[in-house]
């Protein structure tokens, strides 16, 4: 037998004047759990009475093994500026840290009793044995944009694909590999205009050929990753570690962004 949603003789009070709400009690019946209570609920519950808006419903207590008391709460939502609200976008250059082994030049050196520098081809920290490199401040461009989507806009299963991923299409003027997605939040509107306002956060980091002393130029794109291999050379009769080989790795997936539903 399908579930049954009644309403209590003793429902409906409500309040008027500077803040006006309303509260409505049923009783469901032949529920076995919470889900089939809320499905039951939110198909049989008005969305609206006498001017205001289903803002809550709850289950307040389960009476028996498949009986339970429902309150479903009424009042006037947040005022909305527009009927459908503008996307807003904010940002931050602040940068973030990167660990290096190679400089970009080696401006100034000197040595012990003025002897020969030994000539490292910008390799950082040597101590004799490794290169351990510094922490360095590198520019990365960080966003975020807010948008206001329907439920038939909505694409959970796109979100979560995409975090972690980089574009594989031209994405707000920028090239393919240069823009990281990190994910979105989102919560649901309530109201006259009922909207998922979902915020999507992206990160930039430009492409780039980058030049490795005694090694060459390689090509970089954004979220790359760029590693130095080292090897043991004499120099000014000392030994010492100099780059030997260099390598770019992919590190994220490619993806089209335009799945996302908020356009290029």
């Amino acid at each position: 037998m399908p579930g049954q949603l009644i309403e209590l003789f003793d429902s409906r009070t409500e309040q008027w004047g500077a803040s006006q709400s309303a509260e409505f009690a049923y009783i469901a019946k032949g529920c076995a759990d919470e889900v089939e209570v809320r499905t039951l609920a939110e198909a049989n519950v008005p969305g609206t009475y006498n001017g205001l808006y289903c803002l809550t419903i709850e289950i307040q207590s389960r009476i028996n093994a498949d009986t339970w008391k429902v309150i479903a709460r009424y009042g006037v939502p947040q005022p909305y500026q527009e009927d459908t609200p503008q996307p807003t976008i904010s940002f931050d250059t602040t940068g973030g840290t990167q660990h290096i082994t190679q400089s970009l030049a080696t401006v100034a050196s000197a040595r012990t009793g003025g002897g020969t520098v030994p000539n490292l081809n910008g390799a950082i920290g040597y101590d004799g044995e490794n290169v351990n490199g510094v922490d360095i401040t590198v520019p990365v461009y960080n966003w975020q944009e807010t948008h206001y989507l329907s439920n038939a806009q909505l694409n959970e299963p796109a979100y979560y694909a995409l975090t972690g991923s980089v574009n594989s299409d031209v994405f707000r003027g920028f090239q393919p590999g240069e823009v990281l997605f990190l994910g979105v939040t989102g919560q649901k509107r309530l109201g006259p205009n009922p909207l998922w306002e979902l915020t999507f956060k992206f990160s930039y980091s430009g492409n780039r050929f980058v030049s490795v002393p005694g090694v060459g130029d390689l090509n970089k794109k954004g979220w790359e990753y760029l590693w130095v291999q080292y090897g043991d050379t004499v120099t000014a009769n000392t030994k010492v570690k100099q780059p030997v080989a260099a390598y770019v790795e992919k590190v994220y997936d490619d993806a089209p962004f335009s799945t996302l539903g908020i356009g290029s």
